[in-house]
């Protein structure tokens, strides 16, 4: 063991009843440890946050969206269908239209985004695990056709799945020089659905209707235009790799999303948010670091004598140096270890058996998501050492000079 290792071990375990520098020193590492558990558990919620999202996005939307660069609709040609589904790590294409209309059950109504999709939405069985009653099908066997409720519109119109008799109407403005009068039932174009199934994820997505695209289409006037492509990436590919492969295929009059990028504000604004609660941690470590300074400090005072002693047998600046570094490098590992070791537990712990609830309804966890990344905790100790050891640095350069002077 190093000379100045062991010397700064000894002074650390010091049990010289008379100081209570060494107790100092204890409460500086326990500050450190516990600014080191709350970075791991705080970060680790952020990498939760940012997940879940994930998984709420994976739920409804997906993997890879093509829209138009102008306009909100385009023709839908077989051959561009046929174009994507020809690059490697497609699943399936979903043809897709989407807008505001006005929904109308009973006695009320609401404005409502409803959505139409094609017969293959059925068999990508996206919503299964979303589903609160009645089934995921778009058509009856007479072929009635249904429409798939988010739990908010149902709870907002009273819709109730065993009335058969109520028909969901959906009302969507003509396109027409003539109906620009709204409020005459003339001015819209009307289409009349059975709610066949309801469906919560989320709150964002608790406004969507989801209905038969050709049905849709008849509505909203789009004459075989579509306003999206959602398609769908075959398991063990990289969803940024096969969007970047579609929109070279499809050329520039098409945006080509992934997941992420459909929703890259949000995602952005987590990232940020993690980085700014990051640093304001990282402060308060500092501030927590603070207190090697003063019992580092008060310890280069009391020990003069010895300091003076080492000179006399023979010790140099650095070695004065390297003793008082190694007693802070000690609070420093010892509360970056203790601190790494209780957030890693409890993170753990709340994946394991989920002891703080998010207080909101979800339907893909109670509990507060915790996600534990290496690189995080890699970082946080990085932080913790680098603090420590730059407040340790003062008093050790002091203690060497003090030591030089008495040596004089």
């Amino acid at each position: 063991m190093d000379l100045s290792y062991r010397i700064a071990v000894r002074y650390f375990f010091s049990k010289n009843k008379r100081s209570f520098i060494s107790l100092i020193a204890r409460i500086a590492m326990a500050g450190v440890a516990v600014g080191t558990m709350a970075m791991v558990v705080v970060l680790s919620v952020f990498n939760g946050m940012e997940d879940l999202n994930r998984k709420i996005f994976k739920t409804f939307e997906a993997d890879i969206r093509v829209i138009p660069v102008e306009g909100k609709r385009f023709q839908v040609p077989r051959t561009l269908v046929s174009d994507v589904k020809s690059v490697e790590g497609v699943r399936g294409v979903t043809q897709v239209i989407e807008d505001n209309a006005l929904a109308r059950y009973g006695g009320q109504q609401m404005i409502i985004r409803l959505k139409g999709v094609d017969s293959t939405f059925e068999r990508q069985s996206q919503l299964d695990t979303a589903m609160l009653g009645g089934s995921l099908k778009l058509y009856g066997p007479n072929g009635t056709p249904f429409a798939i409720i988010s739990e908010g519109i149902r709870n907002a119109l009273s819709i109730s799945l065993e009335d058969i008799l109520t028909p969901i109407e959906v009302l969507y403005p003509k396109i027409s020089a003539k109906a620009l009068n709204l409020t005459s039932p003339e001015a819209f174009n009307h289409l009349s659905l059975r709610p066949g199934g309801i469906f919560f994820i989320e709150n964002r997505y608790d406004d969507y209707v989801i209905a038969p695209v050709a049905l849709v289409d008849s509505l909203m006037q789009y004459k075989g235009e579509r306003s999206a492509l959602e398609v769908r990436v075959a398991a063990g590919y990289e969803e940024k790799k096969v969007s970047e492969a579609i929109g070279q295929k499809l050329g520039k009059q098409f945006a080509v999303k992934d997941r992420d990028s459909q929703n890259a504000d949000l995602l952005r604004a987590i990232k940020m948010e993690k980085f700014f609660v990051a640093v304001t941690l990282s402060l308060i470590i500092l501030v927590a670091a603070i207190n090697i300074f003063f019992s580092l400090s008060m310890l280069a005072i009391e020990k003069k004598k010895d300091v003076a002693m080492l000179y006399a047998l023979g010790a140099n600046p650095s070695l004065i140096r390297k003793i008082f570094l190694a007693e802070g490098a000690i609070v420093a590992f010892s509360g970056a270890i203790v601190g790494l070791c209780g957030g890693i537990v409890l993170c753990w712990a709340q994946t394991r058996y989920g002891f703080v609830s998010m207080g909101m309804s979800t339907a893909l966890v109670d509990a507060y998501p915790v996600k534990l990344i290496w690189g995080d905790i890699l970082y946080t100790g990085v932080i913790v050492v680098i603090i420590t050891m730059l407040v340790s640095y003062i008093p050790a350069r002091r203690a060497a000079d003090a030591g030089l002077i008495l040596r004089v």
